[in-house]
């Protein structure tokens, strides 16, 4: 038995979705889920082997529940918007469904997840997935994180800055530190570059934070955020900090 889940805000859609599957004996829809907060837990509780999942959502979107999943499932997206293809395909999606689609269409984005399950390349998707840089609005302008078993989102304004740790990226803000399977590439390709600089291989900053740059040992520079905080300054890093400041 193949385990599927359908994650869709329109009634409407998960009907379809479902209805198409029926052709597909060997799948079995364990649950529908209206918002991504739904289908996160219905993921947790069913481990499925493929979800159909809507991108456009209310509360979180679909790329954003993604990446609060440590162990993903394949994934074929179904939307009713196409500006959303370019990094439905960046990520590795098995594939992208655009609505309305048909049983056709439907049936050949399965095929497409039976020859990749076969080649066991679920681990690929996921790791693709998680990296690929943020293509929407919402995602630039906020973070989504768990906190124990809450979900916390983040607006970036709210920053202080953001530090490398491990496979993790450690984001500080005023009410605490928070935890996100990212790499510090993700967020340098994601947030504005006139807003945020990688100043440090470990560290990343909002200019909004700076108060003053400091002369540290020898050539060398730290940067004094408002929370009294001193951040190092690589020197590809300064440089990149003054050109922002128009120094």
């Amino acid at each position: 038995m193949i385990k599927c889940l359908i994650i869709d805000d329109e009634p409407l859609a998960r009907s379809i979705v479902a209805e198409y599957l029926m052709q597909h004996p060997s799948l079995t829809i364990l649950q529908e889920c209206g918002d991504g907060f739904e289908g996160i837990k219905a993921i947790k509780q069913h481990e499925p082997d493929l979800i159909f999942l809507d991108i456009q959502m209310p509360k979180i979107n679909g790329f954003e529940m993604l990446e609060l999943l440590d162990q993903k499932p394949g994934v074929i997206f179904t939307t009713a918007f196409d500006n959303y293809a370019l990094k439905a395909f960046e990520t590795n999606a098995i594939d992208y469904l655009l609505k309305p689609f048909s049983q056709e269409r439907f049936d050949a984005a399965l095929k497409k997840w039976q020859e990749k399950r076969s080649m066991e390349s679920i681990e690929k998707q996921a790791a693709a997935l998680n990296e690929a840089p943020a293509k929407q609005p919402e995602e630039r302008a906020r973070i989504v994180v768990k906190a124990g078993n809450d979900i916390r989102i983040i607006a970036v304004q709210d920053v202080l800055y953001f530090e490398a740790y491990d496979d993790y990226v450690k984001i500080h803000t005023k009410d605490g530190l928070f935890l996100k399977k990212k790499t510090m590439g993700y967020y340098e390709q994601t947030l504005d570059p006139a807003q945020f600089v990688r100043v440090h291989r470990s560290f990343m900053m909002p200019v909004a934070q700076l108060t003053r740059i400091e002369p540290f040992e020898k050539d060398s520079h730290v940067a004094l955020l408002k929370n009294g905080v001193r951040v190092p300054l690589s020197k590809a890093g300064y440089t990149k900090l003054r050109a922002v400041l128009g120094l």
